[in-house]
């Protein structure tokens, strides 16, 4: 099978040597025009944490899709910060901007006839705004999360942004005097990556990996970290490995997979957001969803992880024992997930999972025994970012 199928729409034939000649300005060479051309939508901006550390993990991701014997060509999208737009006008242009990430990263790749694409964002709107223009799409794809951010300290607490948000609720119930709100401050972000806790980044990032369209562990993984970016560039290998196998999100992206994405965002106590997002990629994938799908499911999985909002733990404690593959292992056991599914590797969720322990380590208590869990079912009493 050829692996240009769209893109030699561009690159084969006398009529196109006009289209060629272009090409050759941005590094093509005469070998390079029967290889497949893979998008590379990078949301790097330095406007918010979460994306500021994307573009080296987009370069990383060249770097694969070449010695993968493709041609990447790399575009941006953009991002709304909601944690810096938040009580002000600006928020009303977040939700929005999922659609805008959406139809800018259909555009470029049906615009430029790519034959796949591999999405990095790192933000609550450019996670799903990316997969939702993935289903509609249909062309092999990968998403690549940008990753979490590390925990912040302050005397011998771990800190998130929200630590901040709480701060200042404590500053104005005269808890807490303006130095220690100043201390908080400084400390909740230390640097590059998606805010730590279980909010709606990394509630996405779990999702988006349950479904299948993330690599195994790519979700919990700190955005600073070298397994980051040697996770990204593995994406881009599988992802062209993906388009010369013709594996298509249409197949990914099922019934099936999107329960298995809801069973995990229960286990961990996920953003609510999630719901808002999740029925979305559905639609676009054509995918029936209800609300009382929701329900359905949240009645039956336990909730078994420890994580802020509320809770104690990030989204790296999770990793260090296991990530979400220990989450899915753990459902999975116990027939909550469907282990039929297909991913962007080619192995169903059950042979991705088969080397994952039944039962989390027992020398911690980020995650909570079968037996022991936080909560017999999710309830949704408490807000979410």
């Amino acid at each position: 099978m050829s692996e240009n199928l769209r893109s030699q729409v561009v690159t084969q034939g006398v009529q196109r040597s006009p289209n060629r000649a272009m090409l050759r300005a941005v590094g093509f060479q005469d070998e390079d025009f029967s290889k497949a051309i893979v998008g590379i939508a990078n949301g790097y901006s330095t406007i918010i944490p979460c994306n500021m550390g994307i573009n080296k993990l987009a370069l990383r991701a060249e770097i694969g899709v070449r010695n993968a014997k493709a041609m990447p060509q790399m575009f941006g999208t953009i991002t709304i910060s909601d944690g810096i737009s938040m009580g002000t006008e600006g928020m009303k242009y977040s939700l929005v901007s999922r659609e805008v990430i959406a139809d800018s990263i259909e555009t470029a790749c049906n615009g430029q006839s790519m034959d796949g694409v591999l999405a990095i964002g790192g933000c609550d709107k450019n996670m799903p705004g990316a997969v939702i223009a993935i289903a509609r799409m249909n062309i092999p794809a990968i998403f690549v999360y940008g990753g979490t951010i590390k925990p912040g300290h302050y005397n011998g607490r771990d800190l998130t942004v929200v630590s901040s948000f709480e701060a200042v609720g404590q500053y104005s119930a005269d808890k807490i005097d303006e130095k220690e709100l100043l201390e908080v401050e400084r400390r909740a972000c230390p640097g590059a990556g998606s805010c730590g806790g279980m909010y709606t980044a990394n509630t996405m990032s779990s999702a988006i990996e349950a479904m299948g369209i993330s690599l195994p562990y790519s979700s919990t993984m700190a955005a600073e970290d070298e397994e980051k970016a040697e996770s990204t560039e593995k994406s881009a290998f599988l992802l062209v490995e993906a388009i010369r196998k013709q594996i298509l999100p249409s197949e990914i992206i099922t019934r099936k997979s999107i329960e298995n994405a809801i069973s995990v965002v229960m286990a961990v106590g996920g953003s609510t957001n999630a719901v808002l997002h999740l029925l979305a990629i559905a639609h676009a994938a054509g995918v029936e969803l209800t609300l009382n799908d929701f329900e359905t499911i949240r009645a039956r999985v336990p909730v078994l992880y420890d994580f802020k909002l509320i809770g104690r733990y990030v989204a790296t404690d999770l990793h260090k024992v296991g990530g979400i593959p220990q989450v899915m292992k753990m459902l999975l056991v116990h027939n909550l997930i469907h282990g039929d599914c297909l991913t962007i590797s080619g192995q169903t969720v059950a042979e991705v999972l088969a080397d994952v322990p039944e039962e989390p380590p027992s020398n911690q208590d980020v995650i909570h025994p079968w037996n022991y869990p936080m909560y017999k079912k999710r309830t949704f009493s408490h807000p979410q970012r």
